[in-house]
Parts: structure tokens; C-alpha cells; sequence
């Protein structure tokens, strides 16, 4: 089996009403949902095409919306482990999920969510170019960027690259040891008052266009753009209509 450790493989929508959230991202990307029995409840998985790329999970109580990344590793025990004594704190234990795969959920030492993941089947491969209703990259905000990149460089085994990004500061591009891009890291900016947090991008056709749709069908805000990248692509990123973070993304051609 082809495993890619490093990657973020799949991403869970948590939140107080999963109906809802189905609504709000069928209808703003084209999703479809379909239904795995996992114990005495079903597990909505979120399809794009034809094959599944998240899910939606049920909140628990008193709890914020937010999308949850799911990050393959090698060992999830061992790496369970290694996050703990670099100064994670435990969320979940790992155990394993029916014949789906193992996983544990852990924060990161800045507070950020990560659960670490090992499915039964392989991971999904690389593609050259991401689909529209894909997604795209994977960004943590976090409120001490050096501290995060000392975590998840010791752990994971990651890479960096440090971009200047003038007034936004510095950007941290993490590469796995194969040298691929999987994810960013940046500070957040001061007086934040939401908890560091890791932000996955969909590709969608027109950002703008998406942006207004989005809006439309209910969100709540949006917290940046749309605005462009050199070279990378126009960007924005909302609070969904029960206020998780999301960010939408039109890869430059």
C-alpha cells in the first residue's frame, strides 16, 4: 500500500448541526454525501466526484464549529507519543476505528487541533492538478509560529521554507521528506480572539463568485479577501453559517 505520511489526507466538519453543514456545502461546491455504518450510528462522508474526501462529525455539547485535519503518519501510537513529549496534550487516545483505520487527536503545543491518522486502505494519491470542489492546502494560524514549526518539524520530520511576506510576516511552507509542499504555517495576527487553528482550502472556480455565494447561503462573515497571491491564486476565507473557519482558494493557471 502507498502511504504518504505528511499529508493531510482527510478533513471532518464538526459541528452542532450536520444537516446543516451538508446544506451549506453541497449547495457551495457541488459536494454529495453518502452513508458508512460505523457502529451504532452512520458516518456522513463527503464525496467530491466520485470519491470521499471528509466527513461530518457531531459536535459535542457547548462545542465550536470548526473543521477537524486529519494527518497521515506512519505509526500513530508512536507519533501519539513523540507529540506528547514535545508538548502536545492529549484530546483523544488512539484506537481504532472499525476496519476504517487508527487514529488519536491531539493540540499542538500553540492549541491548534491535529488528529493523526493511519487508514486500512492506502493514502490518496497526488494529483498533478487539484479539481475544483477539492482541496487545496492546509494553513495553521497560530498564535507562536516558531513554536509550531519547532513542533511539527521535530515530530513529523517536516521541512520549512520562511517567505517574507512583508507586513504579514513570515510564512512557513512545510515539505515532507520528499520535498512536497503540504502545509503553512503563519502567526496569527495580534488580538486574535480565536484559538490557533489549522485552515483547509477548497478550489473552487472564481473566488469571488464563490465568496458571494457563500454569503448567500449563510455565512456569517468573511474574515479576509477575496484577494490575490502572486503566483498562487485569489483567496478568501469565511466563518461558515456556524461559524468554522473555511477557506476558498482559484489556484493561479
Amino acid at each position: 500500500m502507498a502511504y504518504l505520511p505528511g499529508k493531510f489526507v482527510w478533513f471532518e466538519h464538526v459541528s452542532g448541526d450536520t444537516t446543516k453543514a451538508r446544506t451549506f456545502y453541497e449547495a457551495l461546491c457541488g459536494w454529495t454525501t453518502r452513508s458508512m455504518p460505523m457502529g451504532d450510528r452512520n458516518y456522513d462522508i463527503i464525496t467530491q466526484g466520485e470519491r470521499g474526501i471528509g466527513g461530518y462529525r457531531p459536535a459535542d455539547k457547548g462545542s465550536h464549529a470548526y473543521w477537524a485535519s486529519y494527518l497521515s503518519v506512519p505509526d500513530v501510537d508512536k507519533v501519539f507519543q513523540a507529540a506528547l513529549k514535545a508538548g502536545a496534550k492529549t484530546l483523544t487516545e488512539p484506537m481504532d476505528f472499525g476496519p476504517v483505520g487508527r487514529g488519536a487527536e491531539v493540540s499542538d503545543p500553540t492549541g491548534a487541533r491535529l488528529s493523526l491518522w493511519k487508514g486500512a486502505q492506502e493514502d490518496p494519491a497526488d494529483a498533478e492538478t487539484t479539481p475544483v470542489g477539492a482541496w487545496f492546502w492546509n494553513e495553521l494560524h497560530s498564535s507562536d509560529a516558531k513554536a509550531a514549526v519547532d513542533f511539527y518539524t521535530k515530530v513529523f520530520g517536516y521541512t520549512h521554507d520562511a517567505m517574507d511576506m512583508g507586513p504579514g510576516g513570515t510564512y512557513h511552507i512545510l515539505k515532507d521528506t520528499g520535498g512536497v509542499m503540504r502545509g503553512g504555517i503563519m502567526q496569527q495576527d495580534a488580538g486574535m480572539k480565536t484559538p490557533s487553528n489549522w485552515l483547509p482550502y477548497i478550489h473552487v472556480a472564481d473566488c469571488d463568485a464563490a465568496t458571494k455565494k457563500a454569503m448567500q447561503l449563510g455565512a456569517l462573515a468573511t474574515v479576509a479577501g477575496p484577494m490575490d497571491i502572486p503566483d498562487i491564486g485569489r483567496f478568501s476565507i469565511l466563518l461558515d453559517p456556524q461559524g468554522a473557519p473555511i477557506g476558498l482558494i482559484k489556484g493561479a493557471a
